[in-house]
């Protein structure tokens, strides 16, 4: 009717879009009907190849240093501790990844989000996998003991093994307790590198220990980077590493001095195998990396410096290498 006044037609309220989530770092809902399964891509992600270099660094640097002794390349040898290394090390990270899960520590991660914490796979495929690559590395280094005949790396590979599930392992894991760094540096550093170098040469010169130390404490660096990016949820969840125990400023610190000892290292090495110097061409990795540490504003940044500490420390130990053999 006339004069009558209109109703007003109400408009239906937008519906909400739901915020985008990083698959990378979001957490995931713990529903498993919601939560998708592990991918391949998920799978080869939880290797977390970034450490992988890591592996390699030590059996590059022993390998290299064991010809200085020998004279000769025992390829074979080499290769086995190459595998070790790299089964250790995959090996740990799937440990780690399911004792980290099982515990709730990875709940709210900001790196890339891990199988167990994310209900993507379940803990004991995780562990199995983890187990499978502790076999392989076990029966890798029974077959240079066979070769070798050294019996005794047979403890060696077994306190090697018995570390690395125990570093986020059983009911007191040792990196819950600021010793992660300490396990680094003795086994992946130490253990790793001077084991190479003996298989092959039945020796340890000089020039293995100063090697050793050198990646070593790259290998701590790259710890430090891992740490530093997760020192909240860490502090959260009870995981008192280092970096949770001497703070920010304090790990940065000490993040620098473990990526630049190994290059004073390297100068007095060049004083006697002049090639060495060229070692000094990772820094174009490790540099970054130090910056990054000092000046991120995003916790994900020290993704990237994690990576390139890791690039440092290969192609530091590839430069060492040529420089015992050239």
């Amino acid at each position: 009717m006339a004069g009558t006044p209109s109703k007003k037609r109400k408009r239906p309220a937008p519906k909400k879009q739901p915020a985008r989530r990083n698959p990378q770092t979001a957490h995931v809902p713990r529903d498993p009907a919601h939560t998708p399964k592990a991918t391949a891509r998920d799978w080869i992600g939880a290797a977390r190849l970034r450490t992988l270099p890591l592996a390699i660094s030590p059996v590059l640097v022993g390998t290299g240093a064991a010809m200085i002794v020998v004279d000769q390349f025992h390829w074979v040898i080499a290769l086995f501790c190459l595998l070790v290394a790299v089964a250790l090390q995959i090996g740990v990270n799937y440990a780690n990844d399911y004792s980290d899960g099982i515990r709730g520590t990875d709940d709210h991660r900001v790196g890339p989000a891990r199988l167990t914490a994310s209900r993507r796979a379940k803990p004991r495929t995780v562990l199995f996998v983890a187990l499978a690559f502790f076999a392989i590395a076990a029966l890798a280094g029974l077959a240079i003991t066979i070769r070798t005949q050294q019996w005794w790396f047979i403890a060696v590979g077994a306190v090697c093994i018995v570390a690395a599930w125990f570093y986020t392992g059983g009911k007191r894991p040792y990196g819950y307790y600021g010793l992660g760094e300490l396990f680094v540096f003795v086994f992946f550093g130490l253990v790793a590198t001077l084991g190479t170098t003996w298989v092959q040469a039945l020796a340890l010169p000089q020039e293995a220990w100063f090697g050793a130390v050198a990646v070593g404490l790259l290998a701590c660096a790259v710890l430090l980077a891992n740490n530093l990016r997760d020192i909240d949820q860490d502090r959260v969840a009870g995981k008192r590493t280092l970096t949770v125990l001497i703070g920010r400023t304090a790990t940065r610190v000490v993040f620098t001095l473990f990526v630049l000892a190994p290059f004073v290292i390297a100068a007095f090495l060049a004083l006697f195998y002049p090639i060495a110097w060229l070692s000094l061409l990772a820094l174009l990795a490790g540099l970054p990396a130090i910056l990054i540490v000092w000046t991120y504003r995003d916790p994900r940044e020290l993704v990237v410096a994690l990576g390139l500490t890791s690039l440092t420390s290969v192609g530091y130990a590839a430069f060492l290498m040529w420089a015992f053999i050239g």
